[in-house]
């Protein structure tokens, strides 16, 4: 009896769903804020890491001198390189050697941007294109061919790629950072080359503002920097050492 008192008492329908429209209509009378994706985008960052692109010096050589060190340091060991040695009459690149051989493989790149940092020369930097896709694995590995930037300077635009204006324009955008190494008094100063149809790209703006300062506080905060690294390096070299005896 008791049971069938507590099951009358139960409504026939039950309405509580209607909260879940709330969050809806409650945005209906809002500003909307979607970008329209993609004629639409919002802007991207100034440091934003793309597909890459090899560079050439301003007067057309190659900047890539095939020393292999961007493959070497690659975590994810996407990057090929091979070297070959420059011919007198006909050199690609002002160094003994070139790269003869560069591919990337963007099934495994994670757009670290190590192979930038290693690169000695300048070579290959990330532009901010990243919006590109493949339908099939061929396609997914970028040759020499497809990475180098053709006779005016520009990057090589393939048909799977959505280029936008300003993608090509700071590309590796913390190489050109302002305080190098932490060091305040390197702000704003150019310590890279020229690349063709480009020239020399600016440095980015001062991060600190106190570039009038002498490099003396800068080189003190690097000492300070080097000296931390170091003690977090001893202390756990001394933690494993302790742990090994337990």
């Amino acid at each position: 009896m008791n049971h069938d008192k507590n099951r009358n008492k139960t409504p026939l329908v039950d309405l509580g769903f209607f909260g879940g429209f709330k969050v809806t209509l409650v945005q209906i009378l809002r500003p909307r804020v979607t970008y329209q994706y993609p004629q639409e985008k919002k802007p991207k960052p100034p440091r934003l890491h793309g597909r890459h692109v090899l560079n050439r010096y301003e007067d057309g050589m190659e900047k890539c001198i095939g020393c292999e060190l961007c493959a070497g340091i690659c975590p994810a060991d996407c990057i090929y390189v091979r070297g070959r040695d420059n011919s007198i009459e006909n050199p690609v690149s002002p160094g003994e050697r070139y790269g003869f051989v560069y591919e990337i493989n963007y099934l495994r790149c994670i757009h670290c941007d190590m192979c930038v940092e290693a690169c000695p020369t300048g070579a290959i930097t990330e532009s901010k294109m990243f919006e590109f896709s493949f339908t099939n694995r061929r396609d997914a590995i970028y040759t020499k061919q497809e990475l180098l930037v053709d006779d005016e300077g520009q990057p090589q635009k393939l048909p799977w790629e959505d280029w936008r204006k300003g993608d090509d324009t700071h590309t590796s955008g913390w190489l050109r950072a302002t305080s190098s190494s932490g060091l305040a008094s390197y702000e704003g100063k150019v310590h890279w080359s020229g690349e063709l149809g480009y020239g020399i790209r600016a440095p980015e703006a001062a991060q600190s503002g106190q570039a009038d300062q002498s490099g003396q506080n800068g080189e003190l905060f690097h000492i300070k920097d080097t000296l931390r690294g170091h003690m977090r390096y001893k202390g756990w070299n001394l933690i494993k050492a302790w742990s090994r005896t337990k």
